[in-house]
């Protein structure tokens, strides 16, 4: 695998979530681009109602939000939001309560690594309609033609969240291959314009590791679990899971066009 941050790459496929025009960063097209501080850090997310998570942030994240498993890849998420395109943890100025964990696919925006077709290396792309990108940067891209160390930091931040995002999925296989996985749902009970809680409503199927599945496997295949260090994972997610009442009293406390970054 190789990282080319000032390489010409080709055109990008595909959807990334917050991505609206991703490019491969070069000195050529955005030698005199850099990043500033925007009015609203994370006003990006204020439209993700759930973030994708590597399983080296289940412990951290567990304090803040549910962490379930969602698609036919069953891929981690932390659930800030029972509505979509309605985060509830970004307050009205584009911030998250320090109180708050900020998943690493936050984090890196506005850098992702594409793969360069026809070959295994990794491409160093930046969103080019990000509210941070301008020509008058604090901290520029390139000087004399060179990656400066921000855009260099940035590599090996996308590069550490590809091994974790690889890791991630080696994680749900094993849970996949000791079948310790099951469907569950939630629902919640939105409130009408006199505060009145109205029919329930399903917030989501999704994906959890069961407890009772757990619990009930042999003593090899539990210690093979611990061995691979999966453990710490799979009781943080399982703790995680109680934070659903947090998210579903934030938004019974809001009405659909209203967010809220207050402590719970």
């Amino acid at each position: 695998m190789e990282s080319n941050p000032a390489g010409q790459g080709p055109a990008l496929s595909g959807n990334v979530m917050f991505y609206r025009k991703p490019e491969p960063l070069n000195p050529e097209t955005h030698g005199k681009l850099g990043v500033s501080r925007p009015n609203q850090p994370l006003g990006f997310l204020r439209e993700a109602h759930a973030v994708p998570l590597t399983v080296s942030e289940f412990g951290l994240c567990a304090n803040s939000y549910p962490i379930i498993f969602v698609g036919p890849e069953k891929t981690p998420v932390a659930v800030m939001g029972v509505r979509q395109a309605e985060n509830l943890f970004v307050d009205p100025e584009g911030r998250v309560n320090a109180d708050f964990y900020v998943p690493a696919f936050v984090r890196r925006y506005p850098f992702v690594f594409a793969a360069d077709q026809g070959s295994d290396r990794l491409l160093l792309c930046v969103d080019t309609e990000a509210e941070m990108i301008t020509d008058t940067p604090e901290m520029p891209f390139f000087e004399n033609g060179q990656p400066t160390k921000y855009t260099q930091d940035a590599v090996e931040f996308c590069k550490e969240f590809e091994r974790q995002r690889r890791a991630t999925v080696d994680f749900i296989k094993l849970i996949e291959s000791h079948d310790l996985f099951e469907e569950k749902a939630v629902t919640f009970s939105p409130r009408d314009a006199n505060g009145n809680e109205t029919q329930p409503q399903k917030i989501a199927d999704y994906w959890a590791i069961s407890e009772e599945k757990l619990n009930q496997l042999s003593a090899e295949k539990f210690n093979e679990l611990r061995d691979n260090g999966a453990m710490g994972a799979i009781y943080a997610h399982l703790v995680s899971l109680l934070n659903w009442s947090r998210v579903i009293q934030r938004a019974m406390r809001t009405g659909p066009a209203q967010q809220t970054a207050g402590n719970a």
